[in-house]
């Protein structure tokens, strides 16, 4: 059994050999296989080229790449020399390019292509890197860069010669050597160098893994940032499961779902809730769909929410938030068994007609999705469980590589974000540090349902600290407790469900505390409404920036005698704002359950939307203090 995940590498090659592992596109956007024994073979003669060229083990190398196969075979190849990678998207600034190659102190880099090796050369005089190699087989490159293929190539023959550097190596690999340090986003100053071990992610693919039930019939599609844990972790858990990967993009995905029709993915809530959003846009849309098949669609969602919801019911999947009396439940069962009974068989024959051509749109195969990264919206959670497409909202960080807690088949409670992992400890802790609840590690759970405070977790999945940074690691870390940062409770099915973020919390004059996400999240229902960010701390009541969904105002604006069509026009117009104003009112009000003090008041629209690497982290998640700043002089002018 395997020790360190080089190992895993090597034993999936034995154990599934010819079956496809990865699928990349040729240049008519082709998927092409990669084996699993091409895969280790690939990586070995990687590896030992670096070793040849002077990589020793337990070195940090660079890898500034999206995710493609030859991404795979550099991380397989580093973890094979005994080395970590440092690895970051394309979309990383020179900043922090520089930042982060000088604090690692990388010798060697692997670069995706020219541009990025341009981007690097700017900063190349304030690095360590000594060795470039070019990942894109197409690249021009220039001199001194080497190419990742000739590498293998040279590798093979030293091989061939009867070299093993590598495979000594591997077997040289301890549970706690280094197997990649992450850096976080920088979203608060500078980036801190997560460093997560070879045990830390053998506890996600030991005891994950069956979990989520993956096995070699599964296909995973691949869309998020494979440098990011979250997607790493999903890698690693496909090559131990022997399921095969397809890589795809935003721009192909809809095409990508017909040619892969996975069965399981990874993904961030963004992505479902533009899912959502296509579907609820098309559907209402008389232009697009007709009163008849828009009157279909309403009736069969209709029965299969209402089937799906007694259905949950009946299995104990309902969240508790309140520890029903048994009584109760019992009425409500026996409630939940004549509403099953009477809504299955139209049920059936309406999914049949209607929501599975649906589900077609995701390939027709696709079993669950792995949500996390972010609080996928409720709205949008329980619109996909109830058309047949299951969600296992996670919850995890880069410093957990990354799960914490996990929605599984068997317990899948909307409302939560699952069952603590295995092996794994949860406290919740109130603003003093004392423990309100306390989920054991064989599952035993010790205090108070329901409990509101900070999520603490201490496991296997933990990681070793920040690099270099002994006073932020004591800060995140005190005797193996993980500080998450988030807020949450054990709710009376046993699951975590979260609150919001304590470092998000907005303090009001008054000294009331507020969370702004389950606010964001429900104004975000709002079809007019593409993205927000309540604001408000030290001021006397909330407010949000509004960035509204274009295609739809335009509409709104079109039947409502509104002339202006130019988008930073469309947002000052006085009108436009009262519609904003009502619609912010209607859906954040006491009927939704927002108290006096949790109730938006001034806002201001912009026409800008909130993008990856300016306002927003690769998984989608508010730079809150980046956007506060930028804005400063509109939130001061709303507030005056």
């Amino acid at each position: 059994m395997a020790k360190n995940v080089a190992e895993v590498y090597k034993e999936s090659s034995e154990k599934y050999g010819t079956l496809p592992a990865f699928f990349s596109k040729d240049d008519k956007k082709k998927y092409i296989p990669t084996n699993f024994k091409e895969l280790y073979e690939s990586g070995l003669n990687l590896a030992e080229a670096l070793i040849d060229l002077g990589v020793n083990a337990r070195e940090k190398i660079g890898m500034i790449a999206d995710h493609r196969l030859e991404w795979v075979i550099a991380d397989a190849a580093t973890l094979f020399t005994g080395s970590a990678d440092v690895p970051r998207g394309t979309d990383v600034t020179e900043p922090e390019l520089e930042y982060i190659l000088e604090h690692s102190e990388a010798k060697v880099l692997f670069v995706e292509n020219d541009k990025v090796l341009e981007k690097f050369n700017r900063i190349k005089s304030k690095t360590s890197v000594k060795t470039v190699i070019m990942m894109d087989p197409k690249a021009k490159g220039e001199k001194g860069v080497l190419n990742l293929y000739e590498l293998i190539e040279r590798g093979k023959q030293l091989r061939g010669a009867g070299s093993k550097k590598a495979e000594a190596r591997i077997a040289d690999i301890k549970p706690d050597d280094l197997l990649t340090l992450i850096y976080t986003s920088g979203t608060t100053g500078k980036p801190k160098g997560v460093m997560l071990m070879h045990s830390n992610l053998m506890h996600q693919i030991d005891d994950v893994t069956p979990l989520l039930q993956s096995n070699s019939k599964d296909r995973f599609l691949s869309i998020l940032p494979v440098w990011h844990i979250f997607e790493r972790a999903f890698m690693y858990v496909a090559i131990f499961s022997g399921s095969a990967t397809y890589f795809t993009n935003v721009r192909d995905m809809r095409d990508d779902f017909g040619k892969a029709k996975p069965t399981f993915m990874g993904s961030a809530p963004r992505l479902w809730e533009s899912i959502y959003l296509g579907i609820y846009n098309r559907v209402k849309d008389p232009k697009q769909t007709p009163a008849i098949r828009r009157a279909l669609f309403n009736t069969a969602y209709f029965f299969s929410k209402h089937y799906h919801a007694a259905i949950r019911f009946l299995k104990g999947n309902e969240i508790d938030l309140v520890g029903r009396n048994p009584i109760i439940s019992f009425f409500l069962g026996l409630k939940s068994l004549v509403v099953a009974i009477l809504t299955f068989l139209p049920y059936l024959l309406l999914d049949a007609v209607v929501l599975s051509k649906i589900r077609l749109a995701t390939g027709g195969k696709l079993r669950a999705t792995c949500s996390g990264g972010g609080a996928l919206p409720s709205h949008v959670d329980a619109f996909f469980n109830d058309i047949g497409i299951r969600v296992l909202e996670g919850y995890g960080m880069t410093e957990t590589s990354p799960v914490i807690s996990v929605r599984t088949f068997k317990k899948l409670v909307m409302g939560s974000v699952g069952k603590v992992a295995p092996k794994s400890e949860v406290q919740i802790r109130d603003f003093n540090g004392d423990v309100l609840t306390h989920v054991k590690m064989d599952g035993k759970i010790e205090g108070k349902r329901c409990a509101r405070g900070i999520v603490y977790v201490r496991g296997p999945q933990v990681m070793k600290g920040y690099y270099k940074n002994p006073e932020a690691t004591d800060k995140a870390l005190k005797d193996g407790w993980m500080d998450t940062g988030d807020l949450g409770m054990i709710n009376y099915k046993d699951t975590l469900t979260l609150t919001g973020r304590a470092k998000d919390t907005v303090v009001l004059l008054g000294g009331e505390n507020v969370e702004p996400v389950p606010i964001e999240n429900k104004l975000l229902e709002s079809p007019y409404i593409s993205q927000i960010m309540v604001i408000g701390q030290d001021q006397k009541n909330l407010g949000a920036i509004v960035i509204p969904e274009f295609p739809k105002l335009k509409e709104w604006a079109l039947a409502n005698g509104v002339t202006e069509t130019d988008e930073s026009a469309l947002i000052s117009n006085t009108k436009v704002v009262d519609f904003y104003k009502k619609e912010i009112k209607d859906l954040n009000s006491a009927k939704h359950g927002f108290k006096s003090f949790e109730q938006v008041s001034p806002f201001f629209l912009v026409s800008k939307p909130f993008e990856v690497g300016d306002e927003l982290t690769n998984l989608m998640k508010l730079k809150r203090h980046i956007i506060t700043d930028k804005y400063k002089d509109q939130i001061k002018k709303i507030y005056s």
